[in-house]
C-alpha cells in the first residue's frame, strides 16, 4: 500500500503542476469573473505548495488531499469557464 500511496501522491502532484501551467485565464481584468479565477489560480497554486511542503515532511496523506484540491479548484475554473486550456488536453473534464 505504502509504494500505491507514493506512486499516486507523485501523479497527483505532476498532475495539478501541469494542469496550473496549461489552464490560462480567459475572462476579461477588471471583471468579477477575472477576480474569482485568480482566486482560484492562486487557491491551486497555494494547495501545490502545501502539497509539495507535506511530501517533503514524509506526510503523503496530506500530500495528496492538497494536491487533490488544488487540481479541484482548477478543474472547477475550466468547466465554469474561467480559464481556457488546449483542446487535445486530458488533464481537464471539459
Amino acid at each position: 500500500m505504502p509504494a500505491e500511496l507514493d506512486e499516486k501522491t507523485t501523479r497527483y502532484g505532476d498532475m495539478l503542476a501541469d494542469a496550473l501551467a496549461e489552464a490560462e485565464v480567459c475572462v476579461p481584468e477588471g471583471t468579477p469573473l477575472h477576480e474569482a479565477a485568480v482566486e482560484c489560480r492562486e487557491m491551486a497554486l497555494s494547495y501545490l505548495e502545501d502539497g509539495r511542503h507535506f511530501r517533503a515532511a514524509d506526510d503523503p496523506v496530506n500530500a495528496l488531499a492538497a494536491y487533490s484540491y488544488g487540481y479541484g479548484w482548477l478543474d472547477c475554473g475550466v468547466r465554469l469557464g474561467l480559464f481556457s486550456v488546449p483542446e487535445d488536453t486530458e488533464l481537464f473534464t471539459t
